[in-house]
C-alpha cells in the first residue's frame, strides 16, 4: 500500500500552493492532483453542494487507489472533512486557516484573515477562532472575486490588485500585525500583497504545516512510500489547463497534465 499514491483536491488551481509544499517536504511520493476548477469557487456554494462536489472528488481519487487524501481547500475541508472522515476508510488531512500560530505571535493583539464566504462561515471556522485567538481581535475580510482571476491565471492584473487593496486597507487601519491567508488560492497573491502592506505586517498560510502533517500521518500509519526514486504527479483539471500548467511546472519535477471530464 505504501507505494500507491496521495490524492490532492481543490476547487481548482489554488491548492498546488499546497502540493507545493508536499512535493518539497516527500519527494519520492507518488501523488495525483484533482483541480475542480469547473466549479470553482467552493466559497459561494451551499454546505450541501460543496459536501456533493468533495464526495465526488473523494470517490474519485479512491477508485485510483489513494492511500491519503489531502483536502487542499479551505472551504471544502471546513464543510465537508467531517463527513468524509466518518465514511471513508483512509486518512484525510485538512486545511484549516493558521488562526493559532498567527494568534501566538501576534504583539498588536489584532489579526487579519482573508478567505472565501465558505470558509468565513463555517461552524470550524468559528471553534477554531474561539479555541486558539481569545483575546484577540480578528478583522475578517471575504476575498471575493479572488479566486476566479487566479483561476484565469490573472495574478498581475490591475482589477486583482484593486480588489486587494479593498480588503486589505481597512484591515491596515485597525493595526494588524499578521494577515492569515484562508484559502489555498490566495499564496499566489503574496508578490502583490507584500506591495500593499507593510513589511511588518507578517503574512501567513497553511502549507508547511499542511505538509508536515501529511509527512506525520503517512509514519504514523506506516505507509510512506519507500522508493528512493522522484515521485510522479498526475493532474487532472476539468477546464483547459494551461494554468495548472504554469503553476506545477518545476524543475526535476516530472508531472502529467490532463484534461478529465468530471
Amino acid at each position: 500500500m505504501s507505494i500507491i499514491p496521495i490524492g490532492i483536491f481543490d476547487s481548482g488551481v489554488g491548492g498546488t500552493s499546497i502540493w507545493k509544499e508536499i512535493e518539497s517536504l516527500l519527494p519520492n511520493e507518488d501523488i495525483i492532483y484533482l483541480a475542480d476548477s469547473k466549479n470553482a469557487p467552493y466559497g459561494k456554494k451551499s454546505k450541501e453542494e460543496i459536501l456533493r462536489l468533495s464526495i465526488k472528488n473523494t470517490e474519485y481519487l479512491l477508485e485510483r487507489g489513494c492511500k491519503l487524501i489531502v483536502v487542499a481547500c479551505n472551504t471544502a475541508t471546513t464543510n465537508a472533512i467531517n463527513y468524509l472522515r466518518e465514511n471513508y476508510n483512509v486518512p484525510f488531512i485538512g486545511i484549516e486557516p493558521a488562526i493559532k500560530p498567527a494568534a501566538l505571535q501576534s504583539e498588536s493583539k489584532i489579526v487579519g484573515i482573508l478567505a472565501t464566504k465558505g470558509t468565513l462561515s463555517s461552524s470550524l471556522f468559528h471553534s477554531t477562532s474561539e479555541n486558539h485567538a481569545s483575546g484577540i481581535k480578528i478583522i475578517e475580510r471575504e476575498g471575493e472575486g479572488l479566486v476566479p482571476l487566479i483561476e484565469k491565471g490573472e495574478l498581475q492584473s490591475v482589477e486583482l490588485k484593486n480588489l486587494l487593496s479593498k480588503y486589505l486597507h481597512p484591515m491596515l487601519k485597525e493595526g494588524i500585525d499578521y494577515l492569515v491567508l484562508g484559502c489555498t488560492h490566495y499564496p499566489y497573491l503574496i508578490p502583490l500583497i507584500k506591495e500593499i502592506i507593510p513589511g511588518k505586517v507578517k503574512i501567513i498560510d497553511s502549507g508547511e504545516a499542511v505538509a508536515k502533517q501529511t509527512k506525520a500521518i503517512l509514519e504514523k500509519n506506516k505507509i510512506v512510500n519507500p522508493s528512493t526514486k522522484k515521485g510522479e504527479h498526475t493532474f487532472y483539471s476539468n477546464v483547459d489547463s494551461s494554468v495548472l500548467k504554469s503553476l506545477v511546472e518545476k524543475e526535476g519535477v516530472t508531472t502529467k497534465i490532463s484534461f478529465l471530464d468530471f
